[in-house]
């Protein structure tokens, strides 16, 4: 997403914005499924009770790019909701066209850098301050197992490295299964290939390639084998893959045609909504390599300046979202993990409680990293040029130096 076309009209605009009501909490979101809806419908009372006006602004479809584009229209309209689900670098792209509310208040008395990661609240910050609040943690780097097609395949377990994958992938398919359910969308090859990089290089070479875009780290040997892994485990896809939707892909897992799927913890709702049983029906597993990483995908929500209006509704609003009991209900419902530090996980099901504590592992060991396959972690004109990059070759003969090449320049946008 690219803003910096709007300064000079939220500079006109804004001085004109109606005035909004001084209990009015608008805020616009795209949770429109059915656990979703639930969630939010949670926030809708709390706000309530603290004795706001809920007004909901939900946008389905597009997976939000529908919903920044109504974004986008309302804030150069001068007439911007309170609050509005957005993540990523993105945040700090809003931030920087000085539209958004301080939130250091409500961060300081609620205790906010103790209750989240470093790596968490920095994202969260513009400038050393808080501009938006996180809601979820979804952890990226999942491989969804079905053990019974590993058991009629003669597999006693999951691969645990890259080096292994092949030989398990082909026996397998030897035995009449699809090894790995994909969807053949950019995103989701992004989602594979993060997951491989991270495997391949640990999360050192991960941050300075894919987080920090170091010319010297994408350039290096470990993207060329990142590169090649990824060739590797594209030929274990089925030939219908182009276009399949990741619910149909993990619907493949499920229903036992295929063994493994990489995907992050949404997915898990597939499952449970299949009545299957972490651990008995399916396994929740690091992706190979990554046991001790832990690539994160936040939902949260910026805050925008209102006019005429007091801090009162928004402090409550953002109190709401980070507040034990939404994060709580919402993450149950949503597959994710709360992001509070320490959080109570026993009503949590295996999955959820081993994510929460790889979180807490991994805050420690400097093995959490942003998603970048899930615009956490580039700005945005690089994240688009990078998926462009990994789906190319996902789906041609490029080679993988080519594919490195085309990398380094991808890195590069701005």
């Amino acid at each position: 997403m690219k803003i910096r076309y709007l300064t000079l009209a939220l500079a006109s605009t804004l001085a004109f914005s109606l005035p909004a009501f001084a209990d009015t909490v608008e805020v616009l979101h795209w949770w429109t499924s059915g656990g979703e809806a639930k969630s939010a419908a949670e926030l809708k009372k709390m706000v309530e009770a603290k004795g706001h006006t809920w007004k909901d602004f939900a946008v389905a479809g597009g997976g939000g790019d529908n919903a920044m584009t109504v974004l986008k229209t309302r804030v150069v309209s001068g007439n911007p909701p309170l609050a509005a689900q957005v993540k990523g670098p993105a945040i700090q792209e809003w931030a920087a066209e000085g539209v958004l509310a301080n939130l250091d208040d409500i961060a300081k008395t609620e205790k906010w850098d103790t209750l989240l990661p470093p790596v968490v609240a920095n994202v969260m910050k513009y400038q050393g301050h808080y501009v938006a609040v996180p809601v979820n943690v979804h952890r990226v780097n999942w491989m969804w197992v079905n053990p019974e097609v590993l058991k009629k395949s003669g597999v006693k377990e999951a691969p645990k490295t890259w080096a292994e994958f092949d030989a398990i992938a082909t026996k397998i398919e030897k035995a009449g299964f699809i090894a790995v359910a994909h969807g053949g969308q950019p995103w989701q090859d992004n989602t594979v290939f993060e997951s491989v990089a991270l495997g391949v290089g640990g999360p050192e070479y991960y941050d300075k390639a894919f987080v920090k875009l170091d010319p010297a780290a994408i350039s290096s040997p470990t993207t060329l084998k990142a590169f090649d892994t990824l060739r590797m485990v594209r030929k274990h896809m089925d030939k219908d893959m182009s276009g399949r939707d990741w619910n149909l892909a993990t619907a493949m897992i499920i229903n036992g045609k295929a063994a493994m799927q990489f995907m992050g913890d949404w997915a898990k709702g597939e499952f449970t909504a299949a009545g299957k049983v972490p651990g008995k029906d399916y396994l929740c597993l690091a992706a190979p390599g990554t046991a001790k990483s832990f690539t994160f995908n936040i939902d949260s929500f910026i805050v925008f300046k209102q006019k005429n209006q007091d801090s009162k509704a928004t402090n409550d609003f953002a109190s709401a979202v980070l507040s034990d009991s939404f994060q709580e209900v919402f993450n149950q419902n949503k597959g994710s993990i709360p992001v509070r530090l320490g959080h109570d996980m026993s009503k949590f099901d295996a999955c959820a409680q081993k994510s929460a504590a790889d979180f807490v592992a991994t805050n420690k060991s400097g093995g959490l990293v942003p998603s970048f396959a899930h615009q956490m972690a580039q700005p945005s004109a690089a994240q688009g040029a990078i998926q462009d990059v990994v789906s190319s070759f996902m789906n041609s003969d490029m080679s993988s130096k080519d594919a490195v090449a085309k990398l380094l320049e991808a890195s590069k946008k701005r």
